[in-house]
């Protein structure tokens, strides 16, 4: 396997020495280690890739210098706008190195949500003319990087290093993070959707969605919730189209911190359109737990602020089962939309585990439950 100081150590000789992007799992070694080693201000976690694709695009232009930017195969979504109409050969000519996780690689067994972006990763790459070499636990490093990199300069455009499941050696943080509550999030949601009721609930992405699932079981109820397993940001969004066509029925969007900078812009549209019937729940840990624990800015940001320069009507926050209980006894009857806050530490079960059902049969059980 390749130990991420070496691989790191690789791209500095080479002149790359600024990294951004947005954590994935597969690459969670590499990306804790230079969260550990990178220079201040040389290493930024953006709230989404196209960010990041930007960043990496205004130290070029800044410096001269080739950046890396990494995230994960699912990704490349969000960053297809700059790399075509940005940093392309055919428009401004700015080199990067992207450095993506290959979720879904076929061959192996991976989840719903990252079968086809496995399947058409490469395909997409190549659609987008980008070159790419592939990074496995036995690759020769100076061989692959050389030639990228030799190729970004020559071309001076984006190329790309895909990273197989298993590439990196085994890193564990140094980071002692600090935590906004000591309450963790499965304990957060065992009390929210005991205050819930019959409420059609919409959860993001990770770890949030596996628990409520899990709990739903445990608590010996059906499952009805839409568990959002993929379209990281995009919770809220989902949140407000129930909503706005299912105008009777409270309508609950579990949002995690990650997700929501993501695409932070679906809040103001969310409050503009004054869906009563709608409430945002954040969980907040300040982390991209799921995919590693790396940190967000959402620990620095004031979302009573923020969600009041938005338009929503209400903001509520709690750190513990007492304040929860308090803040949505606060907002339960009021017109939505309603944000609140549920500030949590990170970590979850060892043996947490994933859906059994199929994300066909998750919607049809939600449909089900939002139209009875």
């Amino acid at each position: 396997m390749i130990e991420s100081k070496k691989f790191i150590q690789k791209l500095n000789n080479t002149g790359i020495e600024f990294f951004t992007g947005v954590p994935d799992s597969l690459l969670k070694d590499f990306c804790a280690y230079i969260d550990d080693h990178g220079e201040p201000g040389k290493h930024i976690i953006t709230a989404n890739e196209g960010n990041a694709i930007g960043l990496a695009a205004g130290y070029h232009l800044a410096t001269n210098k080739i950046a890396a930017v990494y995230m994960q195969n699912s990704g490349l979504g969000n960053a297809v706008n700059p790399l075509t109409s940005l940093v392309d050969k055919e428009v401004y000519k700015i080199p990067m190195l992207l450095i993506i996780g290959w979720r879904g690689e076929p061959g192996f067994k991976d989840e719903p949500q990252h079968v086809k972006q496995g399947r058409v990763t490469l395909s997409q790459l190549n659609l987008l003319e980008i070159p790419y070499q592939l990074l496995q636990s036995n690759s020769n490093l100076d061989s692959v990087i050389d030639e990228l990199v030799n190729t970004a300069l020559q071309t001076n455009a984006p190329v790309a290093l895909v990273v197989k499941k298993g590439a990196f050696a085994s890193y564990t943080s140094k980071r002692v993070q600090s935590k906004l509550s000591d309450m963790k999030r499965e304990d957060a949601l065992d009390d929210l959707l005991g205050l819930i009721g019959d409420a059609s609930i919409v959860s993001t992405t990770g770890k949030t969605s596996r628990e409520v699932y899990e709990l739903r079981t445990r608590r010996g109820e059906i499952q009805r919730d839409f568990l959002t397993v993929g379209a990281m940001g995009h919770t809220g969004s989902i949140a407000l189209g129930v909503a706005l066509a299912s105008p009777t029925k409270r309508v609950v969007c579990i949002d995690g911190d990650g997700s929501l900078l993501m695409h932070l812009g679906s809040m103001p549209v969310i409050a503009s359109l004054k869906p009563k019937n709608l409430i945002h729940v954040l969980l907040n840990n300040q982390s991209h737990e799921s995919v590693g624990g790396q940190l967000t800015v959402a620990g620095q940001m004031d979302f009573a602020l923020i969600s009041k320069g938005c338009g929503y009507t209400t903001y509520e926050v709690a750190d513990d089962t007492e304040t929860l209980k308090q803040a949505w006894s606060n907002l339960k009857d009021k017109d939505g939309p309603c944000l609140l806050e549920i500030r949590i530490s990170i970590g979850s079960r060892d043996d947490l585990g994933r859906p059994a059902s199929t994300p066909e049969e998750n919607k049809l059980s939600f449909m089900a439950w939002n139209n009875n």
